[in-house]
């Protein structure tokens, strides 16, 4: 007898487009196996050969939390290289390394959760480092790149499959989970959805996350948006991945609903497909989508539309061909080409803010003193690698001038801590190997539990030297001799055990609080003092013990003895990622901590030729009236010393660009929650003040012109060529910005805005000839009278330079368009949220589901103007429709009041809405103001004959 093959099932037949390979698999699962999907550690179905899949690897730059990988710039700092093809190369050699760790470790997942296209609205948020620009089209082009890279270049098989973060709005840390971005239509359109938009339809991206926060009262993770825009921007299956924890925030926290299985059947029926939640517990989510199909709230289809789509996913990324997966066998991990890439990368990303004088680059023989307190690090934030190689700014110059050449001092001070008992604090002698933090990868670091293997602090006669480095806003660490900082592990003990401070709850910071005759050294990570016990140092509840700080040499003092003794004197100061501005936790000021300026002030008054350098997550208020030069980096990763140290030297002349504008001083800055870009003048978009530095600002050491400007507008499309020399004499990058600005707009346009760059690379004497092809659609607004965009006619800039503000070749462009017209409010209405002008109002939701409202700010009145209302012949009456209690106020232009439409007593609950009708007056064309009062939701008005 002849043994029969059995037949290969249709999802198995890689001759079958995938859409039909889907749906054949989908038909085999049970009910129970896709419900098992749903959850982000989806099992394997072994009677169909289906292996486990799990969604999330973090790769923003590097592959993250996984062990060692390379480590890139920070994605801020990506952002400031301009560079496209940079970072699409960076986005390619992160995914090889998933790959080929994956090949190794199968906790690492396929389904990367990056790049971060959300907008550097405002530069006190904490996460500011994860964002790539405060611009949409920097962003989106950036980001495009990223995704590009990751996705590889196969026409059908995905290296890994990316997912853009965090949707929507989302840049505020401080009650991140249950406050709500007020995000009027023009700035959705025009702001927030282009960066998603562009890169979405660019082709390689695999999915969303949506974000913790809500937007116009609305949590993310049940947005119609997900559905009413992001799907209609491709034809591919795009996965929605639930942030980790948020699904179950819209009970626990948000109180959005009232039963998780209301919840989880909203989310998932709005478009959420796999729900990170419980860490690897998938039996929560699991009951909870059984108890949504057994009460009604979900059907099968609604499961089988998520499943797919994660389906698609999978697919994509050859998991059911392997034998064909070109990318399957991928082994490029840790080699010269990416080493030299995190170089490349890092060099790229220092962006030279000021060099007056021309100190910078500094001579072969320049005898240099580095100090400050990041002079001697490499940081890694909370979505790094962990390191393979580490190259700090110091060690970069002694390698490049010499070590002989160059001195250090790092500022800080070194104390000894007495009890009072008059003993000190000792760091016992202890084998505390080399072991890093996140070495061994981890699917949640968050889980890392502090060494409890060393043993605690005591007390002696003599005690130990230590570095209290000050981080501002009394935020402190203590640095034992060997380099360890202290650290509380979660049996309360106080040990030398870290490398550097980091975990989802740092528990290296510690506050100094001044009593009567000393000190209260408190642990910020569990907000206990610290005691000397039995069992050696411990935080824990009670008085704790009150510490004399006796200070054994001051930084101040280290540092100008340095500064004085060099030619030049190189200031390295910035932020430890982990602390005071990171995941949740919001910044409080743009000002350098306070024990940083006074080493500044140090340096410069013992040196004149004194370089700041700022290492940093985000941007600062600096006064840099005495200092000749200034250079800013985002944390560098691997290279980042060797880069300073290269572009210092002028081995690589300068040509990073800044990504966001640095403001001069906080009272520049809106309000954190302020998310109206428009009404707030923020960004270089609307910033009407003066910048400290502005978006696109950077210098370089070479010289050049600008020239030969020509526009011409054909095929849909402006088409914009100029010419840029080198005319200095040393080979140097230059980024050409592209910049355009409505002449006469009938509402508030962008002071200019981006349409286009190119970094390019000059010899000496060298010009080239750079041409932009600019879309029409690209200078279109968002008409809210008409609910879409619009392309006004009219003259429009066209400026070419440097940067927003360094602006070298002007023209302008007479654009055909639509012109606005007075709104018909006699036949359309006015919707609420579609107004031109408010002040005290936020848009708030209309229905759980859809839809939006507007209410004046608690305690205050509230105002909507709708400019050009076109009454026709004329109205004799006024309709709201609005729900809870207050009034509804109507005006024409700047006079009365023309009536009070009272809701009293107010609708039941904030959902159910009536109708308020008066009388009113009003013909031909007017500026309609509606005044609130009260907690009253305004949808809607019309006008009757």
């Amino acid at each position: 007898m002849t043994a029969h093959t059995p037949p290969v099932p249709p999802f198995r037949d890689r001759r079958l487009p995938f859409a039909k390979r889907v749906d054949d698999l989908l038909s085999r699962l049970t009910l129970d196996e896709k419900i098992g999907f749903l959850h982000q550690c989806a099992p394997a179905v072994e009677r169909l050969g289906v292996a486990a899949f799990r969604t999330g690897q973090e790769a923003l730059h590097g592959v993250a939390w996984m062990g060692p990988a390379t480590v890139f710039p920070q994605a801020v700092g990506l952002g400031a290289t301009w560079n496209t093809d940079l970072v699409r190369r960076v986005g390619e050699a992160v995914s090889k390394e998933v790959r080929a760790m994956r090949a190794r470790d199968d906790r690492v997942g396929l389904n990367v959760w990056a790049p971060t296209v959300n907008l550097l609205r405002h530069p006190l948020w904490g996460r500011n480092e994860e964002g790539y620009s405060e611009d949409p089209k920097l962003t989106s082009a950036i980001a495009t790149a990223y995704t590009r890279g990751l996705r590889g270049e196969h026409p059908t098989y995905w290296r890994t499959a990316p997912v853009l973060k965090h949707w929507l709005a989302h840049n505020n840390e401080t009650g991140r989970d249950v406050t709500s971005s007020s995000v009027r239509p023009r700035v959705l359109h025009e702001y927030d959805l282009r960066a998603f938009r562009e890169t979405v339809e660019a082709g390689a991206v695999a999915g969303v996350m949506p974000a913790y926060n809500l937007v116009n009262g609305r949590p993310n993770h049940v947005s119609p948006y997900l559905r009413e825009h992001l799907r209609t921007w491709t034809d591919e299956d795009l996965l929605v991945c639930s942030d980790a924890g948020a699904p179950s925030n819209l009970v626990d926290s948000e109180h959005y609903f009232d039963t998780h299985e209301e919840a989880t059947a909203a989310a998932l029926r709005a478009g959420v497909d796999s729900f990170t939640d419980h860490g690897t517990d998938s039996s929560k989510i699991i009951a909870r989508v059984r108890g949504a199909l057994d009460k009604g709230l979900l059907t099968e289809p609604d499961i089988d539309a998520a499943v797919r789509r994660q389906l698609s996913v999978r697919f994509r990324l050859g998991e059911f061909d392997p034998e064909h997966d070109p990318h399957a066998l991928t082994t490029d991990f840790d080699t010269p080409a990416h080493r030299a890439l995190a170089q490349e990368a890092a060099e790229q990303a220092v962006v030279l803010l000021k060099n007056d004088g021309g100190l910078l680059p500094l001579a072969p023989d320049t005898r240099l003193a580095v100090v400050g307190p990041l002079a001697d690090e490499c940081k890694l934030d909370w979505y790094s690698g962990t390191l393979l190689h580490r190259r700090t700014p110091l060690e970069g110059l002694r390698e490049r001038f010499g070590s002989e050449r160059v001195r250090f001092a790092e500022g800080v001070d070194r104390i000894l801590l007495k009890t009072s008992a008059g003993t000190f604090l000792r760091v016992p002698e202890a084998d505390a190997d080399d072991e890093v933090r996140g070495a061994e990868g981890a699917l949640d670091p968050a889980l890392l539990a502090g060494r409890t293997d060393l043993p605690p602090l005591t007390t002696d006669t003599s005690g130990t030297e230590l570095s209290l480095v000050d981080w501002g806003g009394g935020v402190l660490t203590l640095r034992a001799p060997d380099g360890r900082y202290l650290s509380v592990a979660e049996d309360g003990l106080v040990r030398a055990s870290a490398d550097q401070p980091g975990g989802w709850v740092v528990q290296e910071t510690f506050r100094l609080e001044p009593q009567d005759h000393g000190h209260l050294l408190r642990h910020i990570g569990t907000g206990h003092p610290v005691t000397v016990t039995a069992d050696g140092l411990k935080a824990a509840d009670g008085n704790g013990e009150i510490f004399e700080v006796v200070v054994v040499e001051s930084g101040e003092d280290a540092v100008s003895h340095v500064a004085s003794q060099a030619d030049v004197v190189l200031v390295v100061a910035g932020n430890d990622p982990h602390i005071n501005g990171r995941e949740t936790e919001d910044r409080v000021t743009l000002a350098l901590p306070g024990h940083q300026e006074r080493l500044l002030r140090a340096a410069r008054t013992a040196n004149p030729n004194t370089v700041l350098a700022l290492v940093s997550a985000y941007p600062y208020a600096v006064d840099h009236a005495e200092l000749p030069a200034l250079l800013w980096t985002a944390h560098g990763g691997q290279a980042a010393g060797s880069a300073l140290a290269r572009i210092l030297a002028g081995d690589v002349s300068p040509a990073g660009r800044l990504p966001q504008t640095w403001y001069a001083d906080d009272s520049d800055l809106p309000g954190l929650l302020d998310y109206d870009v428009i009404g707030g003048r923020q960004t270089y978009l609307y910033f009407e003040g003066t910048p400290l530095f502005p978006f696109g600002h950077g210098l370089s050491y070479a010289s050049f012109s600008y020239g030969g400007l020509t526009t011409r507008v054909e095929d849909g499309a402006l088409h914009v060529s100029f010419t840029v020399r080198n005319t200095g004499d040393v080979t140097a990058d230059e980024v050409a910005q592209l910049y355009t600005r409505a002449v006469e707009p009938s509402v508030p346009r962008p002071r200019r805005e981006l349409a286009a760059h190119r970094r390019v690379t000059l010899a000496p004497g060298e010009v080239t000839e750079i041409a932009f092809r600019v879309p029409l659609p690209a200078f279109a607004y968002r008409d809210v009278a008409q609910g879409r965009q619009l392309v006004a006619p009219g003259l429009h800039e066209i400026l070419v330079g440097a940067s927003s503000e360094d602006i070298r070749l002007a023209g302008t462009v007479d654009l055909d368009g639509e012109p606005s017209v007075p709104r018909p409010v006699m036949v359309g209405g006015l919707d609420a949220v579609d107004f031109d002008d408010q002040s005290d109002t936020e848009i708030v939701d209309r229905a759980k589901t859809s839809g939006d409202s507007v209410a004046p700010v608690a305690g205050r009145r509230g105002e909507l103007v709708f400019r050009d209302c076109d009454f026709g012949d004329g109205a004799a009456g006024i309709t709201v429709e609005v729900a809870g209690e207050g009034t509804v106020e109507p005006s024409l232009g700047d006079g009365p009041v023309l009536t009070v439409l009272t809701l009293s007593p107010g609708t039941p609950g904030p959902y159910d809405y009536t109708t308020v009708s008066a009388p009113v007056v009003a013909a031909g064309v007017h500026d309609v103001r509606l005044g609130l009062r009260g907690p009253v939701r305004l949808a809607r008005v019309t006008f009757s004959g």
